[in-house]
């Protein structure tokens, strides 16, 4: 009995020891968060309260495959507290959807919205969640959207795709909505679709395609122009080109299409890789034809090897030119198509 007192009064000595080293621990600011989305989650099962370095690295809103990057919310206010409705909006949404197959489309929206919550205050929460929720609706329908055509190669397909997007998007937004979320995106689409029907017109030559395209690509935004520009006149060259070779056309339709589409000095640069090519293809050709013939005579392989080295040497007068018929060789030898430059 007496040991039993004893045990009771250490147990009651400890307990109150514990309670006042944790009175005097230092706390860590925390802001409140509500239960279910981070309970639903299954990231932080039983806790209630997040401390503000957990809200800033996204706990619990973030997927395990998002746990090294930043929430992308970049969103702007007025001076009012409204949201102003741009394709940084756009941006924030898509990211939450992006985990939508970690989370169901429920756990996502529950996670959204209590991020929200968290970091905005009216009325721009009710803006924002409002307009999240109806997205979420049109990315739903969206996935329903078909063309009639079956036709996957053809600019029809293409436009009447997004012809029913449009339609789709005023039925859930505004004007100014679509002009914020949308207004980037509809005009590369709108340019994509002018530029495929222009390559598609069986009415025009290959210079007035250029000329066409030309035309096309200087209505875009500057900045457009400057992040498209490398890109979309090597493809139109290259398309363009093909199709004068195909019908054998001359090599001054293939100038006056350059100039139409490129200008005089790129034109100038292009005839000069064309001359570098042309003289590359045809040492190319020459050698292995040599180099054939020395394999099928009647030397040493010895002297074969030291023989189509000294070829190697006359025709290709560099390391680096040395080095690259190598491939040329391998794939000759087993009967592919050498892989010359169009």
């Amino acid at each position: 009995m007496q040991k039993y007192k004893i045990w009771m009064v250490l147990s009651i000595v400890i307990i109150c020891v514990a309670g006042l080293i944790f009175w005097l621990m230092p706390q860590d600011k925390t802001i409140k968060q509500p239960v279910g989305p981070a309970a639903a989650s299954g990231l932080l099962p039983q806790q209630t309260v997040l401390t503000q370095a957990q809200v800033k690295a996204g706990i619990p809103y973030l997927s395990p495959s998002q746990k090294d990057t930043e929430i992308n919310c970049q969103l702007r206010l007025d001076s009012s507290n409204r949201l102003i409705i741009n394709e940084q909006t756009r941006n924030c949404f898509e990211y939450f959807i992006t985990q939508y197959g970690e989370k169901n489309i429920e756990q996502i929206k529950l996670d959204f919205k209590s991020y929200i919550q968290t970091v905005h205050k009216d009325p721009a929460q009710s803006q924002i969640l409002g307009l999240w929720n109806r997205y979420i609706d049109y990315r739903i329908a969206l996935g329903d959207l078909q063309a009639s055509s079956t036709d996957r190669d053809s600019t029809q397909y293409y436009r009447a795709i997004f012809n029913k997007m449009k339609n789709l998007r005023q039925q859930f937004f505004s004007a100014y909505e679509i002009e914020g979320l949308f207004g980037t995106e509809n005009i590369y689409h709108q340019y994509t679709l002018d530029r495929m029907d222009i390559l598609d017109d069986k009415n025009l030559s290959e210079s007035e395609k250029a000329q066409k395209l030309k035309e096309l690509f200087k209505q875009l935004p500057q900045d457009w122009q400057d992040n498209l520009e490398q890109l979309n006149k090597l493809e139109d060259l290259r398309k363009l080109t093909a199709d004068i070779q195909a019908r054998g056309g001359s090599n001054d339709e293939i100038r006056q299409m350059r100039l139409n589409l490129v200008g005089p000095e790129a034109t100038q640069r292009l005839e000069r890789l064309d001359t570098e090519r042309d003289d590359w293809k045809s040492r190319v050709n020459q050698y292995l034809s040599a180099r054939d013939h020395i394999k099928t005579g009647g030397m040493s392989e010895a002297a074969k090897d030291q023989a189509i080295q000294q070829l190697r040497q006359q025709y290709f007068n560099n390391a680096q030119e040395q080095l690259r018929v190598e491939t040329f060789e391998t794939v000759h030898d087993q009967g592919g198509k050498l892989p010359f430059a169009n």
